[in-house]
């Protein structure tokens, strides 16, 4: 049975928190959504955006989770999913199935996906490469 006693009601708007760097990854920024605060850890959510050029990606790592699923909400990103290059563009859904080898290693300037993983806690650990992988697209100059 769910426990519904152990987690809060939760509503954050737009304003409400900022994109901050810090997070896993420094060409990244996140935007918390208190999920995690109200789930007591159980559960994270937040928004990822583009920070910097993919200049050499996530590197190849897995997560030590329970569950996570990356939404795309703008722009598009490139994964290696063990030895599989799959493309992930605005309104898809990734579920990753736990302990999955992958790699993020191209976007787009104005990429943000939603990402959803249980528990808030979790690690990520690198692991030795699975294969090669392509060169990322150059971003325009700004």
């Amino acid at each position: 049975m769910l426990d519904r006693t152990g987690t809060q009601f939760s509503h954050v708007k737009p304003g409400d928190t900022d994109y901050v760097s810090g997070g896993l990854r420094d060409f990244f920024l996140y935007r918390d959504l208190g999920v995690a605060e109200a789930t007591h850890g159980k559960v994270i959510a937040h928004l990822v955006k583009a920070n910097m050029a993919p200049e050499k990606g996530t590197g190849w790592h897995r997560h030590e989770a329970d569950f996570q699923i990356v939404i795309m909400v703008k722009g598009w990103a490139r994964f290696m999913y063990e030895d599989k290059e799959t493309l992930v563009e605005a309104g898809d859904v990734v579920h990753q199935r736990p302990g999955i080898r992958h790699y993020l290693f191209d976007y787009s300037p104005d990429m943000e996906y939603l990402e959803i993983v249980s528990p808030a806690d979790f690690k990520t650990v690198d692991v030795e490469p699975v294969c090669a992988i392509p060169d990322p697209t150059p971003w325009p100059a700004q």
